[in-house]
């Protein structure tokens, strides 16, 4: 079978096509034939070496597909079922091995496309909205890259919760689609932290959501109001450095780091957060900007254009 591997640590040219051999079901896993496959930051993280997985390996952490084999103990779960996943390094293959406490059967009427382009990022959303900082009515939330494919879900999840949000994009053209989803206002990234203090009379936000890490961080925590938060569940521009935590002691504010892992420990809390965002999705409270590249060969142009900050939306691989 085709896939795509990472056959060291370094700039998407480490990104190497491969035969391999097709996988087989262990106990408690099932085969997938896999469709699509989502493109996130994680890959790229990954294929730096930030995360030390040894070398070579098969990219990509979120896919979508039919059920081929069912190994020993599986149940609820069957051949020909679509299912979707995330957080199961393998993806960006034509067949895939995937715990079936990962693997979530996706509902008729959703399309693959569509739910493999909200596993990830829309998961990420809702956790940042329901559990790291709950949102509630009227508060001032700040969304960092609000046109990107987390920074929409947020933006769309926190005006459903009443909230104001104030949106940050790099051009006029994600400006624009930042608006088209709800956001209240949209900020350059340059001086961001006075103009939301502008907009909010002096008083700061309640909560900055930042994917964008070591360019965004001194400005977000000036951004908040005395005993806001900041959740920094990404580092697209690249990782907070240490800080002196006395620099910012007269706001009281609290400073988190969210991962994915740590807010789906469990199938059950895995299937309650897909429900929410389905449930969403099907009363159009969420919408999704999908981008699909047409070939699994395109994995490193796809990785190339998110690393660059050149997408808007979702962006997948469609494999089969």
């Amino acid at each position: 079978m085709k896939t795509i591997q990472v056959t060291a640590y370094g700039d998407i040219d480490v990104l190497r096509p491969v035969d391999a051999p097709r996988p087989a079901a262990g106990p408690g896993e099932v085969v997938v034939k896999v469709e699509y496959a989502g493109v996130n930051f994680l890959d790229v993280q990954v294929r730096r070496g930030m995360y030390g997985i040894p070398t070579p390996f098969t990219a990509g952490f979120e896919g979508a597909g039919v059920i081929t084999e069912t190994g020993r103990d599986v149940a609820g779960l069957a051949l020909g079922q679509r299912v979707v996943w995330a957080n199961v390094l393998g993806a960006y293959a034509e067949y895939a091995v995937v715990p079936a406490a990962q693997a979530i059967a996706v509902p008729e009427a959703l399309g693959l496309e569509t739910a493999v382009a909200v596993q990830v990022q829309g998961i990420t959303a809702q956790y940042l909205v329901t559990d790291v900082h709950p949102v509630g009515a009227g508060e001032v939330v700040v969304v960092h890259a609000a046109a990107g494919g987390v920074g929409r879900f947020l933006t769309q999840l926190a005006k459903a919760r009443g909230a104001v949000v104030i949106g940050t994009a790099s051009s006029p053209e994600k400006a624009e689609v930042a608006r088209s989803v709800g956001a209240d206002h949209v900020l350059e990234y340059t001086g961001f932290a006075d103009r939301v203090r502008e907009l909010t009379e002096g008083r700061g936000a309640d909560v900055v959501y930042d994917g964008v890490g070591v360019e965004t961080f001194e400005e977000s925590v000036r951004a908040l109001r005395p005993r806001g938060s900041l959740a920094i569940y990404g580092e697209s521009s690249g990782p907070v450095p240490a800080f002196n935590s006395n620099e910012f002691g007269g706001q009281s504010v609290t400073i988190s780091r969210p991962s994915f892992a740590d807010f789906t420990r469990t199938r059950e809390e895995v299937q309650d957060r897909v429900d929410d965002v389905h449930a969403k999705l099907l009363a159009g409270t969420l919408s999704v900007d999908v981008n699909t590249i047409s070939t699994l060969g395109e994995a490193a142009e796809a990785q190339r254009l998110l690393q660059d900050r050149l997408t808007v939306g979702k962006l997948l691989l469609k494999v089969s």
